[in-house]
């Protein structure tokens, strides 16, 4: 999920600012951008904003904030370089790129936010730690609520979605009975027109042939699976875990029944409420790639 967050607080006679950004990604990802010298810190501030964030992409950047006449000259942070130089990489690549249109420049480089730093007096990372803790739990809770709002907007989007498979698979259910019924009507208008003497349609052969085709049309347990899967999901949606990858299994078998009933149903009215409720589906399968 998507989310934008900011904290500060003082730190060894400096301020330190912690800058959270996360974006949809299926796994998940956490590149952590530091001060100089600041790498002991970085196992607890991926710990920390492990326990939040799950799933995504999310970059976290730690800068201090040192007072005038501390400064002692520029340096490059080669860890935000390296970071920047694999993005661009990858955009390259997704667009086809090549050659020197793909390359990296410096010059590219020294203007991307974080690496050009500013050389100030090293201050201790752990006794900075106290207040980096600080502005990073501000961080994640200002992150956090940005996530909480669109995670509210994508659980409307997504029982609006149900709902319309609901609604179709409730019209499926009313249809089902009569698919054996308007089977049967078809056999018997076909036996008239062939004209065939002595066989009528309560002759054995066709009660058979009647029967097989009621089994093998026969959704009720898909509908039934259908049913239990919609319970899956309230549960999902009340629970105070993360549940992205449990959505995304659960629309797995959602399209499995729904594939089911298609293939089974040989009725053609039965066919459109099926491709309603694919249409629908797809689009709930790409809002759950959203979730944590």
């Amino acid at each position: 999920m998507t989310g934008y967050g900011r904290g500060e607080s003082s730190a060894a006679d400096a301020k330190v600012v912690v800058e959270l950004k996360s974006v949809n990604r299926k796994q998940s990802e956490l590149v952590v951008m530091l001060p100089p010298d600041w790498e002991t810190l970085e196992s607890r501030i991926r710990d920390s904003v492990a326990r939040v964030v799950s799933r995504g992409r999310c970059e976290i950047r730690v800068s201090l904030d040192v007072p005038e006449g501390q400064s002692t000259g520029n340096r490059i942070n080669r860890a935000a370089a390296q970071a920047y130089t694999r993005e661009w990489s990858e955009v390259a690549a997704e667009l086809g790129l090549s050659g020197a249109a793909a390359q990296v420049s410096l010059e590219l480089l020294a203007r991307c936010p974080g690496v050009m730093q500013v050389q100030t007096r090293v201050v201790d990372p752990e006794a900075a730690w106290p207040g980096t803790s600080a502005a990073l739990a501000a961080a994640l809770e200002s992150m956090d609520s940005m996530r909480r709002r669109e995670g509210e907007a994508l659980e409307r989007d997504l029982e609006g979605r149900l709902g319309q498979i609901r609604s179709a698979l409730d019209r499926v259910r009313a249809l089902a009975p009569d698919v054996v019924i308007r089977y049967r009507q078809q056999l018997a208008q076909r036996l008239q027109a062939a004209g065939l003497e002595g066989v009528t349609i309560d002759d054995e052969r066709i009660l058979r042939e009647l029967v097989v085709f009621a089994d093998r049309s026969d959704i009720s347990e898909e509908i039934a699976r259908i049913d239990s899967h919609f319970q899956q999901y309230e549960d999902c949606r009340k629970s105070r875990e993360a549940v992205g990858r449990k959505l995304d299994f659960l629309a797995q078998e959602f399209h499995r029944e729904i594939n089911t009933i298609g293939s089974k149903a040989n009725d053609a009215r039965i066919a459109v409420e099926v491709v309603l409720m694919k249409t629908e589906l797809e689009r709930f399968r790409e809002q759950v790639q959203n979730i944590e």
